[in-house]
């Protein structure tokens, strides 16, 4: 019942902002085709080869108001991945959320996802993966830090307020999915960052970012902030009680560290606090290493991408050079158990990080907007068809207890179900991994 072989991945874009005070919501899957071709795009996927699939339903058409929802669109693309035993990481809230929530300012947000998570875990009780809340960090800041997206929002308040809203969302719908499915499994896709002193006198800035890069997993994963955060958590909104919330709710036992990567993840730092993107310096293994070392639970490589470029080949050279890093990283002897080019198809907009609809199309995935693969396509294929009996440690003790979805009926059973309930009483995701693999 385990997945025998490493998680190739790719992912659907499915970001869904809202710009210009809200009047304007930025729908990728619409811009990019996917509710035009869905059905094209899931026969793509499975002929890449890949089994794994980064998948959310578009929140937005989906969640009409409190308890109240619009299953058609789900129904229908979620039937399709079960009926090609493709397993989908169900992505539930990738930087947007529903015109009646407002935006991640509101306080009503994490308890009325939470009934959302539950509700799709109810709907499709055979998913087992899911990312609840897509890139944590990432979408506090945009949102409330730089003032891009949602809220556009730019202060440390805004920022605070909104990230313990996004997170303890997460927490809560993880909660909420365990009592459906009590061997859920939650793929945390986090960006990975790293920031760079530009000078001597840049040094103090970039610890303080070096620091706050790990807010949004320190809370989720129940670990105490660094004392420099705590009080910058507590200077700008969060409360004692609130802090302690994420202490007291340990599920780390069930997540894998999802670690995303990009040419964009590294910054260099001014003194005065203003960063810009630095390029490739110390790269996804060396990071990774830092983040792993932090949390000390399995990880994934959950995305990365690179425009093609006027040669074809800087993608296909780009896949190679993380596909090396990830090598690296699991012959450390970190717990690596998948891979993920992100995503299918090409992007719009994200040249400028959708704050303006432009309609530029960004080169960056396995397949262009009309469907055809691109060079990187064929390159990720035959990684797969190369590298895909490897196991994420060298050891099958590690290998993630995926229950497919054609075996959903026979395997989940009560004995199977009692088991998944004890590890909520504190097993770590080693001790899951290794027990259901056993």
């Amino acid at each position: 019942m385990t997945a025998p072989w490493f998680m190739f991945a790719t992912g659907i874009e499915s970001s869904y902002p809202t710009i210009k005070n809200g009047s304007v919501r930025v729908d990728e899957m619409e811009k990019c085709g996917h509710y035009k071709h869905w059905r094209e795009d899931f026969k793509l996927v499975q002929d890449l080869g890949i089994r794994y699939l980064r998948y959310g339903p578009p929140i937005h058409h989906v969640w009409l108001g409190p308890s109240r929802y619009d299953w058609s669109f789900p129904d229908e693309t979620f039937g399709m991945l079960n009926a090609l035993d493709m397993v989908p990481i169900a992505d539930l809230c990738h930087f947007g959320v529903p015109d009646w929530v407002g935006n991640f300012q509101n306080s009503d947000f994490p308890e009325l996802f939470a009934r959302y998570a539950r509700s799709f875990a109810q709907r499709f009780p055979w998913v087992q993966l899911y990312t609840p809340v897509n890139e944590m960090f990432i979408c506090a800041t945009f949102s409330a830090a730089y003032g891009w997206w949602n809220e556009q929002l730019a202060s440390d308040l805004a920022f605070v307020t909104a990230l313990k809203h996004i997170v303890k969302a997460n927490v809560l719908a993880m909660a909420a999915i365990l009592d459906v499915r009590p061997d859920a499994i939650f793929i945390q896709s986090e960006s990975t960052e790293y920031f760079h002193a530009d000078e001597p006198d840049a040094i103090k800035p970039a610890e303080i970012m070096n620091s706050r890069r790990f807010l949004s997993l320190d809370l989720n994963y129940g670990r105490r902030v660094d004392s420099e955060m705590y009080e910058f958590l507590m200077d700008n909104g969060m409360t004692r009680e609130e802090y302690h919330f994420f202490l007291n709710y340990q599920l780390r036992q069930h997540c894998i560290m999802g670690n995303d990567y990009y040419l964009t993840n590294e910054h260099r730092i001014a003194p005065d606090g203003r960063t810009w993107a630095s390029g490739e310096i110390f790269g996804y293994a060396e990071i990774t290493r830092q983040y792993y070392n932090r949390y000390r639970i399995p990880i994934m490589h959950t995305e990365t991408n690179l425009a093609e470029g006027v040669t074809g080949e800087e993608a296909v050279i780009w896949l190679r050079k993380e596909w090396a890093n990830v090598l690296r990283v699991r012959n450390s002897g970190i717990p690596i158990v998948g891979f993920t080019w992100y995503s299918l198809t090409d992007q719009i907009d994200w040249d400028t990080a959708l704050c303006g609809e432009n309609g530029h199309v960004n080169p960056l995935g396995l397949c262009d907007l009309d469907r055809n693969m691109r060079p990187v396509g064929v390159a990720y294929q035959q990684l797969i068809q190369r590298w895909k009996r490897v196991l994420p440690t060298q050891s099958v003790c590690l290998t993630v207890p995926v229950i497919r979805p054609s075996q959903f009926d026979s395997a989940h059973t009560a004995s199977q179900v009692e088991k998944a309930r004890g590890l909520r009483q504190g097993a770590s995701a080693g001790q899951m991994i290794a027990d259901r693999a056993g």
